[in-house]
């Protein structure tokens, strides 16, 4: 292990040298013309409780045609809605056309009907994920409506308590039924992430016992669904948080994979802080070994330690070496590196890593949108807290 952590380092280090000269030249992502500026329009691992996701080929499965390991598959959080679909052209352009399989959206938390997932708001995604077989689609799943809505803890633990106990049944019913009649049945998807936090209602902390009964209950009742082959990824906040996510770990047979959200944060902390604090990226990959499932970075980047090229350098290399089943870095301000230009040396070494790693087929141009972007759509909520030592 410790002999792949430095080749990991190595490799990237190398493609470290030359970037930071060139990131005072490098256009920047938010003008640069041309395609970009007017875009057109595998996930294989052992120990899931679930059928795996098709199109396997990440975790160290060879591809295709070449024998050698692919890299782990990627994307970016670009925005929900119809524009998300349509940026992930541009971000590949500006990374040399390399094969972005890795879409990812977020469900809208202010109301039951929105958390179903109607084919109005899934529907371009679904064609996206459709076009090639290797592709993944991640769909964060909020467990309650008012995920937002700065809920007193009290009234979350009635909530979680109601949902264990089958009163929100059918509005995951519906949402099983969704992505099968959309033809994405091997979405992953991320419930309840960041539970062990206080940002969203759907919190473990007031009663982790009810949250993890109604995790289960949801699993049950989505994989109830005929022609499903979900899989699902636990994704705590990186650190202790508001309480430890091993408390709220639901079990090996309802969970697929183990993931983790981890941003540069707090203010001061490095990436060995942020791998060996109590239930930081070390605890995740050997949690994920012990319960033998894959791990996943659904959200990551940039915080509160600014154009941090360290982190960024420390981060990527973790991921070569951990190879997790995806992970899609968190593309807007503060965060991110292609829509965002306040990280131009961070951003110049993602570029430097990422660019040039084609596929083996042309990528389809992405479907062009028939909805505009709804007004409530839904962001990545990093904990807000600079002191908290958490993901």
């Amino acid at each position: 292990m410790a002999s792949e952590r430095l080749r990991s380092l190595r490799r990237v280090t190398f493609l470290a040298a030359g970037v930071f000269a060139a990131a005072s030249v490098l256009p920047s992502p938010v003008i640069k013309s041309g395609p970009t500026a007017n875009p057109a329009a595998q996930h294989c691992a052992a120990g899931f409780a679930a059928p795996v996701p098709a199109g396997c080929a990440a975790n160290g499965a060879t591809g295709p045609s070449s024998g050698e390991p692919r890299p782990p598959a990627f994307g970016a959080y670009l925005s929900s809605g119809p524009l998300g679909v349509l940026r992930i052209r541009g971000f590949s352009d500006w990374l040399d056309h390399t094969e972005v399989r890795v879409g990812h959206t977020y469900l809208p938390g202010d109301k039951w009907s929105n958390i179903e997932g109607t084919p109005g708001f899934l529907g371009n995604w679904a064609q996206w994920r459709r076009a090639k077989d290797d592709r993944i689609l991640v769909v964060n799943v909020p467990l309650t409506e008012r995920d937002e809505g700065h809920v007193p803890d009290t009234e979350v633990q009635q909530v979680l308590r109601r949902g264990a106990a089958g009163e929100f049944d059918q509005h995951f019913r519906t949402l099983a039924e969704h992505l099968v009649g959309l033809g994405v049945p091997d979405t992953v998807l991320v419930l309840g992430w960041e539970m062990n936090g206080v940002t969203y209602t759907h919190r473990c902390g007031p009663d982790p016992d009810a949250w993890k009964t109604y995790w289960r209950r949801i699993v049950t009742v989505m994989r109830s669904v005929p022609g499903q082959h979900f899989a699902f990824d636990f994704a705590p906040d990186r650190g202790a948080d508001a309480v430890p996510w091993p408390q709220c770990y639901p079990g090996d047979d309802v969970v697929d994979v183990i993931g983790m959200d981890s941003y540069d944060q707090p203010a001061g902390i490095s990436f060995d802080q942020q791998v060996s604090e109590p239930y930081g990226l070390q605890d995740q990959v050997d949690f994920a070994k012990a319960h033998k499932k894959p791990i996943s970075y659904p959200e990551w980047g940039l915080f509160r330690n600014g154009d941090n090229a360290t982190y960024m350098l420390r981060m990527l290399a973790w991921i070569d070496e951990h190879k997790p089943l995806y992970n899609t870095i968190t593309d807007y301000c503060p965060h991110g590196v292609w829509l965002c230009p306040a990280n131009p040396r961070a951003s110049a070494l993602y570029r430097a890593a990422l660019s040039g790693r084609r596929g083996p087929d042309q990528d389809p141009n992405p479907p062009v949108p028939a909805a505009p972007e709804p007004a409530n759509e839904p962001h990545p909520l990093p904990n807000p807290l600079p002191a908290r030592a958490s993901g």
